[in-house]
Protein backbone atom coordinates (compact mmCIF):
# COMPACT_ATOMS: atom_id res chain seq x y z
CA UNK A 1 0.00 0.00 0.00
CA UNK A 2 1.78 2.77 -1.04
CA UNK A 3 0.11 5.48 0.80
CA UNK A 4 -1.45 4.93 4.38
CA UNK A 5 -2.67 8.47 4.41
CA UNK A 6 -5.18 8.86 1.61
CA UNK A 7 -6.12 5.05 3.01
CA UNK A 8 -6.90 5.52 6.44
CA UNK A 9 -8.89 9.12 5.86
CA UNK A 10 -11.17 7.18 3.38
CA UNK A 11 -12.00 4.40 6.05
CA UNK A 12 -12.09 7.08 9.24
CA UNK A 13 -14.90 8.86 6.54
CA UNK A 14 -16.63 5.41 5.96
CA UNK A 15 -17.19 4.41 9.35
CA UNK A 16 -18.95 7.85 9.68
CA UNK A 17 -20.56 8.83 6.37
CA UNK A 18 -20.74 5.16 4.54
CA UNK A 19 -24.53 4.82 3.22
CA UNK A 20 -26.28 1.95 4.96
CA UNK A 21 -27.73 -0.53 2.01
CA UNK A 22 -29.26 -3.36 2.11
CA UNK A 23 -26.84 -5.44 0.49
CA UNK A 24 -24.07 -4.31 2.76
CA UNK A 25 -22.54 -6.84 5.69
CA UNK A 26 -25.03 -9.86 4.59
CA UNK A 27 -21.79 -11.43 3.35
CA UNK A 28 -24.22 -13.15 0.65
CA UNK A 29 -21.74 -13.47 -2.54
CA UNK A 30 -25.46 -13.81 -4.26
CA UNK A 31 -27.34 -10.85 -2.84
CA UNK A 32 -24.33 -8.22 -3.49
CA UNK A 33 -23.48 -9.86 -6.93
CA UNK A 34 -27.70 -8.90 -7.67
CA UNK A 35 -26.70 -5.04 -6.32
CA UNK A 36 -23.82 -4.77 -8.27
CA UNK A 37 -25.41 -5.97 -11.44
CA UNK A 38 -28.17 -3.48 -11.30
CA UNK A 39 -26.34 -0.91 -10.11
CA UNK A 40 -23.90 -1.00 -13.03
CA UNK A 41 -26.30 1.68 -14.84
CA UNK A 42 -29.07 2.32 -12.43
CA UNK A 43 -29.28 5.23 -10.02
CA UNK A 44 -29.08 3.61 -6.55
CA UNK A 45 -32.43 5.27 -5.52
CA UNK A 46 -34.44 3.44 -8.29
CA UNK A 47 -32.04 0.34 -7.55
CA UNK A 48 -32.59 -0.56 -4.00
CA UNK A 49 -36.51 -0.83 -5.08
CA UNK A 50 -35.40 -3.25 -8.17
CA UNK A 51 -33.08 -5.29 -5.26
CA UNK A 52 -35.89 -5.88 -3.30
CA UNK A 53 -38.53 -7.34 -5.71
CA UNK A 54 -35.47 -9.30 -7.82
CA UNK A 55 -34.55 -10.73 -4.49
CA UNK A 56 -38.10 -11.72 -2.93
CA UNK A 57 -38.82 -13.30 -6.36
CA UNK A 58 -35.31 -14.82 -7.41
CA UNK A 59 -33.91 -15.60 -3.09
CA UNK A 60 -31.14 -17.70 -4.40
CA UNK A 61 -29.06 -18.40 -7.42
CA UNK A 62 -30.80 -21.50 -7.91
CA UNK A 63 -33.92 -19.93 -8.27
CA UNK A 64 -32.69 -17.47 -10.51
CA UNK A 65 -31.20 -20.10 -12.53
CA UNK A 66 -34.30 -22.17 -12.95
CA UNK A 67 -36.29 -19.37 -13.93
CA UNK A 68 -37.20 -19.02 -17.46
CA UNK A 69 -35.96 -16.14 -19.32
CA UNK A 70 -39.21 -14.35 -19.51
CA UNK A 71 -39.26 -14.74 -16.29
CA UNK A 72 -36.21 -12.77 -15.61
CA UNK A 73 -36.73 -9.94 -17.68
CA UNK A 74 -40.53 -9.63 -16.85
CA UNK A 75 -38.73 -8.61 -13.06
CA UNK A 76 -35.86 -6.63 -15.33
CA UNK A 77 -38.74 -4.44 -16.84
CA UNK A 78 -38.33 -0.65 -16.50
CA UNK A 79 -34.10 -0.69 -15.76
CA UNK A 80 -33.16 -1.08 -19.48
CA UNK A 81 -30.03 -2.05 -20.54
CA UNK A 82 -31.59 -5.66 -20.64
CA UNK A 83 -28.10 -7.87 -21.81
CA UNK A 84 -27.39 -7.25 -17.94
CA UNK A 85 -30.43 -9.48 -16.83
CA UNK A 86 -29.84 -11.96 -19.88
CA UNK A 87 -26.30 -12.56 -18.94
CA UNK A 88 -26.94 -12.61 -14.96
CA UNK A 89 -29.44 -15.46 -15.70
CA UNK A 90 -26.68 -17.27 -17.70
CA UNK A 91 -24.11 -16.96 -15.12
CA UNK A 92 -26.25 -18.12 -12.35
CA UNK A 93 -27.16 -21.25 -14.71
CA UNK A 94 -23.09 -21.24 -14.42
CA UNK A 95 -22.43 -20.81 -10.70
CA UNK A 96 -25.30 -23.45 -10.24
CA UNK A 97 -23.68 -26.12 -12.49
CA UNK A 98 -20.16 -25.41 -10.41
CA UNK A 99 -21.58 -26.27 -6.65
CA UNK A 100 -21.40 -22.76 -5.93
CA UNK A 101 -20.04 -19.11 -6.50
CA UNK A 102 -16.57 -18.88 -7.65
CA UNK A 103 -14.27 -17.54 -4.59
CA UNK A 104 -11.42 -16.45 -6.91
CA UNK A 105 -11.51 -13.21 -9.34
CA UNK A 106 -9.98 -15.64 -12.33
CA UNK A 107 -13.63 -17.61 -11.56
CA UNK A 108 -15.74 -15.05 -11.02
CA UNK A 109 -14.45 -13.10 -14.37
CA UNK A 110 -15.32 -16.70 -16.15
CA UNK A 111 -18.90 -15.62 -15.23
CA UNK A 112 -21.14 -14.21 -18.11
CA UNK A 113 -21.13 -10.89 -18.21
CA UNK A 114 -19.17 -10.20 -15.24
CA UNK A 115 -15.80 -8.06 -16.00
CA UNK A 116 -12.88 -6.93 -13.31
CA UNK A 117 -14.95 -4.32 -11.67
CA UNK A 118 -18.13 -6.61 -10.74
CA UNK A 119 -15.59 -9.73 -9.84
CA UNK A 120 -13.29 -7.52 -7.53
CA UNK A 121 -16.44 -5.75 -5.89
CA UNK A 122 -17.90 -9.44 -5.37
CA UNK A 123 -14.70 -10.95 -4.32
CA UNK A 124 -13.58 -8.30 -2.02
CA UNK A 125 -17.23 -7.78 0.00
CA UNK A 126 -18.46 -11.37 -0.06
CA UNK A 127 -15.05 -13.27 0.41
CA UNK A 128 -12.35 -10.65 1.64
CA UNK A 129 -10.54 -11.24 -1.70
CA UNK A 130 -7.75 -8.45 -2.20
CA UNK A 131 -8.98 -6.68 -5.37
CA UNK A 132 -9.84 -3.03 -6.13
CA UNK A 133 -13.05 -2.32 -7.59
CA UNK A 134 -12.79 0.63 -9.96
CA UNK A 135 -16.37 2.24 -11.18
CA UNK A 136 -16.81 5.88 -12.81
CA UNK A 137 -17.13 6.64 -8.97
CA UNK A 138 -13.23 5.54 -8.19
CA UNK A 139 -11.99 6.96 -11.87
CA UNK A 140 -12.82 10.55 -10.43
CA UNK A 141 -11.87 10.48 -6.53
CA UNK A 142 -8.04 9.12 -8.04
CA UNK A 143 -8.39 11.38 -10.58
CA UNK A 144 -8.38 14.48 -8.73
CA UNK A 145 -7.08 13.59 -5.95
CA UNK A 146 -3.57 12.46 -7.80
CA UNK A 147 -4.04 14.94 -10.76
CA UNK A 148 -3.87 12.07 -13.50
CA UNK A 149 -5.66 13.81 -16.72
CA UNK A 150 -5.18 10.05 -18.63
CA UNK A 151 -8.73 9.70 -20.50
CA UNK A 152 -10.22 7.38 -18.35
CA UNK A 153 -12.38 6.10 -21.16
CA UNK A 154 -8.71 4.91 -22.61
CA UNK A 155 -7.13 1.54 -22.14
CA UNK A 156 -4.59 3.41 -20.64
CA UNK A 157 -6.75 4.85 -18.41
CA UNK A 158 -8.05 1.89 -17.18
CA UNK A 159 -5.01 0.37 -16.76
CA UNK A 160 -2.93 3.14 -15.00
CA UNK A 161 -6.31 3.64 -12.52
CA UNK A 162 -6.51 -0.06 -11.62
CA UNK A 163 -3.06 -0.48 -10.83
CA UNK A 164 -3.65 2.66 -8.54
CA UNK A 165 -5.99 1.43 -6.93
CA UNK A 166 -4.37 -1.95 -6.44
CA UNK A 167 -1.70 -0.26 -4.70
CA UNK A 168 -3.63 2.11 -2.15
CA UNK A 169 -5.65 -0.86 -1.45
CA UNK A 170 -5.59 -2.13 2.14
CA UNK A 171 -5.44 -6.01 1.72
CA UNK A 172 -6.85 -6.62 5.06
CA UNK A 173 -10.01 -4.52 4.14
CA UNK A 174 -10.51 -4.36 0.88
CA UNK A 175 -14.40 -4.95 0.41
CA UNK A 176 -14.66 -2.39 3.45
CA UNK A 177 -12.25 0.50 1.09
CA UNK A 178 -14.11 -0.50 -2.02
CA UNK A 179 -17.50 0.47 -0.22
CA UNK A 180 -15.83 3.39 1.01
CA UNK A 181 -14.25 4.56 -2.46
CA UNK A 182 -17.49 3.82 -4.08
CA UNK A 183 -19.66 6.42 -1.63
CA UNK A 184 -16.99 8.80 -1.25
CA UNK A 185 -17.57 9.22 -5.28
CA UNK A 186 -21.27 9.20 -5.15
CA UNK A 187 -21.91 11.82 -1.96
CA UNK A 188 -18.76 13.54 -1.54
CA UNK A 189 -16.30 13.87 -4.34
CA UNK A 190 -19.29 14.19 -6.72
CA UNK A 191 -19.13 15.39 -10.38
CA UNK A 192 -20.61 18.89 -9.77
CA UNK A 193 -20.24 20.96 -6.65
CA UNK A 194 -18.04 18.83 -4.51
CA UNK A 195 -17.59 19.26 -0.91
CA UNK A 196 -14.35 20.31 -1.29
CA UNK A 197 -14.50 22.43 1.82
CA UNK A 198 -14.79 19.52 4.56
CA UNK A 199 -12.88 17.00 2.33
CA UNK A 200 -11.04 14.26 4.48
CA UNK A 201 -8.48 14.19 1.94
CA UNK A 202 -8.30 18.23 0.79
CA UNK A 203 -4.84 18.73 2.20
CA UNK A 204 -3.51 16.24 -0.29
CA UNK A 205 -5.98 16.65 -3.30
CA UNK A 206 -3.58 17.58 -6.50
CA UNK A 207 -6.91 18.56 -8.30
CA UNK A 208 -7.66 21.34 -5.87
CA UNK A 209 -4.33 22.30 -5.19
CA UNK A 210 -4.15 23.03 -8.73
CA UNK A 211 -7.72 24.36 -9.57
CA UNK A 212 -8.57 21.16 -12.15
CA UNK A 213 -11.81 20.01 -10.04
CA UNK A 214 -14.15 20.74 -12.67
CA UNK A 215 -11.39 19.64 -15.73
CA UNK A 216 -10.68 15.97 -14.05
CA UNK A 217 -11.31 12.95 -14.92
CA UNK A 218 -10.45 13.55 -18.82
CA UNK A 219 -12.70 11.80 -21.13
CA UNK A 220 -12.24 11.43 -24.65
CA UNK A 221 -14.97 12.60 -26.64
CA UNK A 222 -17.80 10.71 -26.66
CA UNK A 223 -19.30 8.76 -30.34
CA UNK A 224 -21.73 10.49 -32.43
CA UNK A 225 -25.55 9.76 -30.56
CA UNK A 226 -27.78 8.18 -34.14
CA UNK A 227 -31.13 9.12 -34.26
CA UNK A 228 -34.10 6.73 -35.17
CA UNK A 229 -37.67 6.92 -36.03
CA UNK A 230 -40.19 4.01 -35.38
CA UNK A 231 -43.77 3.88 -35.71
CA UNK A 232 -45.77 1.53 -33.44
CA UNK A 233 -48.94 0.06 -34.11
CA UNK A 234 -51.22 -1.27 -31.47
CA UNK A 235 -53.82 -3.47 -33.08
CA UNK A 236 -57.00 -4.41 -31.18
CA UNK A 237 -59.31 -6.94 -32.27
CA UNK A 238 -62.17 -8.89 -30.27
CA UNK A 239 -59.91 -8.14 -27.05
CA UNK A 240 -56.33 -9.92 -28.31
CA UNK A 241 -53.26 -7.63 -29.68
CA UNK A 242 -50.11 -8.86 -31.76
CA UNK A 243 -46.57 -8.54 -30.29
CA UNK A 244 -43.46 -9.85 -31.85
CA UNK A 245 -39.95 -10.99 -29.89
CA UNK A 246 -37.01 -8.71 -30.93
CA UNK A 247 -34.20 -10.13 -32.18
CA UNK A 248 -30.75 -10.86 -31.16
CA UNK A 249 -28.40 -7.86 -32.82
CA UNK A 250 -30.29 -5.00 -31.93
CA UNK A 251 -31.42 -3.10 -28.57
CA UNK A 252 -33.71 -4.71 -26.46
CA UNK A 253 -33.32 -8.42 -27.33
CA UNK A 254 -35.24 -10.97 -26.48
CA UNK A 255 -38.37 -8.23 -25.10
CA UNK A 256 -41.89 -7.97 -26.90
CA UNK A 257 -43.32 -5.12 -28.81
CA UNK A 258 -46.64 -4.83 -31.33
CA UNK A 259 -45.83 -3.64 -34.84
CA UNK A 260 -43.34 -1.94 -35.61
CA UNK A 261 -42.71 0.25 -38.49
CA UNK A 262 -38.82 1.55 -39.21
CA UNK A 263 -37.91 3.51 -42.20
CA UNK A 264 -40.89 2.41 -43.86
CA UNK A 265 -44.29 3.89 -44.87
CA UNK A 266 -47.11 2.46 -42.27
CA UNK A 267 -48.87 -0.34 -43.92
CA UNK A 268 -52.32 -1.30 -44.74
CA UNK A 269 -54.05 -2.98 -41.67
CA UNK A 270 -57.86 -2.65 -43.46
CA UNK A 271 -59.02 0.62 -41.30
CA UNK A 272 -58.19 3.64 -40.08
CA UNK A 273 -55.46 4.22 -37.84
CA UNK A 274 -55.94 6.65 -34.76
CA UNK A 275 -52.59 8.58 -33.80
CA UNK A 276 -52.03 8.43 -30.12
CA UNK A 277 -48.60 10.40 -29.62
CA UNK A 278 -46.46 11.47 -32.30
CA UNK A 279 -42.39 12.23 -32.23
CA UNK A 280 -42.04 10.87 -28.47
CA UNK A 281 -38.28 11.36 -27.23
CA UNK A 282 -36.49 8.23 -26.10
CA UNK A 283 -33.06 8.40 -25.00
CA UNK A 284 -30.55 5.43 -24.94
CA UNK A 285 -26.45 5.32 -24.82
CA UNK A 286 -25.46 6.24 -28.39
CA UNK A 287 -29.24 6.50 -29.63
CA UNK A 288 -31.99 8.86 -29.86
CA UNK A 289 -35.32 6.85 -30.65
CA UNK A 290 -38.39 9.18 -31.66
CA UNK A 291 -41.32 7.08 -31.91
CA UNK A 292 -45.31 7.58 -32.82
CA UNK A 293 -47.62 5.83 -31.49
CA UNK A 294 -50.69 4.90 -33.16
CA UNK A 295 -54.05 2.26 -32.44
CA UNK A 296 -55.54 0.17 -35.27
CA UNK A 297 -59.12 -1.61 -34.72
CA UNK A 298 -59.77 -3.38 -37.83
CA UNK A 299 -62.74 -5.87 -38.44
CA UNK A 300 -60.82 -8.92 -39.50
CA UNK A 301 -57.77 -9.90 -38.18
CA UNK A 302 -54.74 -8.32 -40.27
CA UNK A 303 -52.04 -10.75 -42.07
CA UNK A 304 -48.78 -10.16 -40.15
CA UNK A 305 -45.34 -10.54 -40.91
CA UNK A 306 -43.85 -14.06 -39.61
CA UNK A 307 -42.96 -13.78 -36.23
CA UNK A 308 -46.11 -12.09 -34.78
CA UNK A 309 -48.72 -13.92 -31.71
CA UNK A 310 -51.91 -12.82 -31.11
CA UNK A 311 -52.18 -12.49 -26.94
CA UNK A 312 -55.27 -11.52 -25.36
CA UNK A 313 -54.84 -8.00 -24.50
CA UNK A 314 -55.02 -8.47 -20.65
CA UNK A 315 -52.51 -10.54 -20.64
CA UNK A 316 -49.99 -8.41 -22.09
CA UNK A 317 -48.25 -7.70 -18.40
CA UNK A 318 -47.13 -11.46 -19.03
CA UNK A 319 -44.61 -10.18 -21.45
CA UNK A 320 -41.43 -7.98 -21.03
CA UNK A 321 -41.73 -4.75 -22.57
CA UNK A 322 -39.43 -2.04 -23.67
CA UNK A 323 -40.29 1.14 -21.39
CA UNK A 324 -41.16 2.85 -24.47
CA UNK A 325 -43.31 0.11 -25.19
CA UNK A 326 -44.92 1.06 -21.68
CA UNK A 327 -45.60 4.47 -22.82
CA UNK A 328 -47.54 3.45 -25.69
CA UNK A 329 -49.75 1.40 -23.66
CA UNK A 330 -50.03 4.36 -21.34
CA UNK A 331 -51.55 6.64 -24.30
CA UNK A 332 -54.23 3.38 -25.20
CA UNK A 333 -57.77 4.58 -24.54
Amino acid sequence: MAETGFTAALLRWFAQYGRTLPWRGIGDAYGIWVSEVILQQTRIEQGRDYWYRFMKRFPTVEALAAATEDEVLRQWQGLGYYSRARNMHAAARQIVEQGGFPRTIEGLRALKGVGNYTAAAVGSMAFGLPAAAVDGNVYRVLARHYGIDVPINTTRGKHTFEALAQEILPEDQAGTFNQAMMDFGATWCTPRSPRCIDCPVALTCEALRTGRIDQLPVKEKKVKVKERRFSYIYIRHNGMTALHRRPAGDIWQGLWEPLLVEDAPLPELGCRLTLLAQGVKHVLTHRILLADFYLAEPVARPVLPGGYIWIKEREIGDYALPRLVEKLLEQLP
